[in-house]
């Protein structure tokens, strides 16, 4: 053998070896995000998705029906959560009912914290919903208006990926509504 095949062949198995050792290493561990998710993006969608679940349930509500709530409380938590239940309790109990439905016209994010909060900007159109009581007496704002500006507020636990309404309160700014 050759001078040089011999240098091949002994450079081949030490090639050979140190795959062999490199493929018995063990793996990294892999290391979680510091949000929980792969992205702000993906952070946002996840959030995007939990809001217009919300909004789902929030339409899908019989006040006759308290059961109907249950979903609408799933989706929140902290100070929204104990406000749904105790409005929606309220409703529930003086006769009032609920016709129409809201809907999402603009959503965009506003504001991130990750990995604990999001905060999206939301145009949400009330206008074909009404509340009326047992005596037929709107519980609606004669000055409502019909698309509100929102700021919409989604909490999360450390890397859990998953996201909660924790806070709606009125907004300025863009996206005009």
């Amino acid at each position: 053998m050759s001078h040089l095949a011999r240098t091949l062949a002994s450079t081949l198995a030490a090639f050979a070896v140190v795959g062999a050792l490199v493929g018995c290493a063990p793996s990294p561990e892999p290391t979680p995000t510091p949000t929980g998710f792969a992205s702000e993006a993906e952070a946002f969608a996840a959030a995007e998705a939990t809001y217009r679940a919300y909004v789902d349930a929030l339409n899908a509500v019989d006040l006759s029906d308290p059961e109907t709530f249950e979903p609408v409380f799933a989706l929140t938590t902290g100070d929204l959560n104990a406000s749904d239940r105790e409005g929606l309790s309220a409703y529930h109990a003086e006769g009032v009912t609920v016709n129409g439905v809201s809907s999402i016209t603009e959503l965009e994010l506003d504001d991130a914290d990750l990995p604990l909060t999001l905060d999206l900007a939301v145009c949400l159109d009330v206008s074909a919903v009404s509340l009326t009581g047992p005596d037929g007496e709107s519980f609606v704002a004669p000055d409502r208006v019909d698309v509100q500006s929102l700021r919409v507020t989604l909490s999360s636990t450390l890397n859990d990926r998953k996201w909660q309404v924790s806070g709606i309160e009125g907004r300025d700014g863009a996206p005009t509504c």
